[in-house]
């Protein structure tokens, strides 16, 4: 077992999102469309007379799987950027993850980072803060975190106020990368310079008992461009985790 099998075998797909009776703007349904361009999820519009206007639902196979106001993506994803987590203007007990996001679970992005998009990386950015935040409300758990350089920890403001925070918690906090630069403050440190550990990018968040699992996993696959997925599958998020724990 390795991540990059772990990630392959997200294979979900034939999903559509799909937005029912729109009247927001043009330019919102062509950033949405963006959002998704070249992943295994299409995009459309429906007129359903008899239903809410500015809703997007999504389909697999046909049949509703979760339905999100298109005012909640544009909020959450859509009309943000990285910098609002990196700076911490927005901390991760600020993200209000949309249904529709949280359902394509189990299906595998391959997105890129700025300058080649300004957009498809903030989708996993947003999970990741999303997960952190999971374990920052419950305060207990196991939490695991790579940044391929742990360095990064220090060097981005909200990830520094994150991981400290998380420090002060009940919460078991692993953080994982090339040993560049150790975090000042209290979590169990893993560094190394294994392939897995400089490509790697993983959030995962294990409660002690009751409460929500959660993971994104993602790896590096060439200049800024990463492949991955993420899961509130309590089964896969905790043989991730005995992976991660064996292994790294």
């Amino acid at each position: 077992m390795s991540l990059k099998d772990v990630i392959e075998a997200a294979d979900r797909s034939e999903l559509t999102l799909a937005v029912i009776n729109r009247e927001a703007p043009q330019p919102l349904q062509s950033m949405l469309e963006d959002l998704v361009t070249d992943q295994p999820v299409s995009i459309e519009e429906q007129d359903r007379p008899d239903e809410a206007a500015d809703m997007v639902y999504l389909l697999e196979d046909d049949a509703v799987v979760a339905t999100s106001p298109l005012r909640e993506l544009s909020e959450s994803i859509l009309f943000g950027n990285s910098d609002l987590y990196i700076t911490g203007t927005r901390g991760p007990l600020d993200v209000d993850l949309p249904e529709v996001i949280a359902a394509l679970e189990n299906t595998r992005f391959r997105v890129r980072g700025y300058p080649d998009s300004s957009k498809e990386k903030l989708l996993l950015i947003t999970i990741s803060r999303y997960i952190e935040g999971l374990s920052l409300e419950r305060g207990d758990g196991i939490h695991r975190a790579s940044f391929q350089r742990l360095s990064r920890i220090d060097d981005e403001r909200g990830t520094r106020a994150v991981y400290r925070r998380l420090s002060e918690t009940s919460a078991e906090t692993h953080v994982y990368g090339v040993p560049d630069r150790d975090p000042q403050f209290d979590v169990t440190v893993h560094g190394g310079q294994s392939r897995e550990i400089r490509d790697s990018w993983f959030v995962v968040s294990v409660p002690d008992e009751t409460g929500t699992h959660a993971a994104l996993v993602a790896l590096e696959t060439g200049p800024r461009t990463w492949e991955g997925f993420w899961t509130f599958d309590p089964a896969t998020v905790t043989e991730l985790d005995a992976y991660i724990r064996r292994a790294l």
